[in-house]
């Protein structure tokens, strides 16, 4: 099992490159399909599809934010554990308000009576991210864990609800295609809230990057009378 980060992030090493590298592939990538999204979901009428596209643009500020931050300690300056529990906030609040959009789009549409069109575009599209996504989320938490970084492995996990939210999405638009229940949409977009909500949640309290280490810290921490992780995580 991998180790849990701890409050102190390598940035000498190659996982600190290669999180660069990532960071900087999650931009260019996620503003492309934010605005075919966006694009394809308002012509189509669908609203998960929009709320996949606000969750890439949300991506795309969450690595942002990491990209600066690790640029900023690989030219030697020095971790700021403030700023990172700061950044942590701000990924939580992002996934917060697409939670809010999606839920709200999902009831107008739900009761107005909405119908969305079928987007092609937005298939395959949701179909690129469901093998793209998962890999990108492996291949950050792995740099992360490798230097000890809660931020990059915070970053791994909202890349995979991108994984999840792939999944999601391209489920209910090719369902719709095929059997027209317009029911579909909004449900995907509420499946979507809740993930947002559940990730947003473990970010602001940061638990994110507990997911590894903790179980066993917990065990030991019941006969030490800690009841902190290892890596500070409550």
């Amino acid at each position: 099992m991998s180790a849990a980060p701890t409050s102190v992030p390598d940035v000498t090493g190659p996982a600190a490159h290669r999180a660069v590298r990532y960071a900087k592939f999650t931009i260019g990538y996620n503003v492309i399909e934010g605005i075919i999204a966006i694009a394809a979901g308002t012509v189509a009428g669908a609203v998960s599809l929009i709320g996949f596209g606000i969750d890439s643009g949300i991506e795309v500020a969450a690595a942002v934010v990491v990209l600066v931050r690790l640029l900023a300690e690989i030219k030697g300056g020095e971790p700021d554990e403030a700023k990172e529990r700061r950044a942590l906030k701000f990924i939580a609040i992002t996934f917060f308000a697409l939670a809010a959009y999606v839920t709200v789009e999902g009831i107008r549409d739900l009761f107005g009576g909405e119908k969305p069109d079928t987007s092609i575009v937005g298939i395959v599209l949701t179909g690129l991210s469901i093998v793209i996504m998962p890999w990108l989320a492996r291949a950050k938490r792995k740099a992360g864990l490798e230097m000890n970084s809660r931020l990059v492995v915070a970053d791994a996990a909202e890349t995979k609800l991108c994984a999840w939210l792939s999944v999601s999405t391209f489920a209910g638009l090719l369902a719709f295609a095929a059997f027209g229940w317009t029911w579909l949409d909004p449900v995907a977009g509420f499946v979507i809230a809740a993930f947002a909500i559940m990730e947003g949640k473990e970010a602001w309290e940061g638990e994110l990057v507990c997911d590894d280490g903790c179980e066993d810290d917990d065990k030991s921490a019941t006969a030490t009378g800690d009841s902190s992780c290892s890596d500070g995580c409550k």
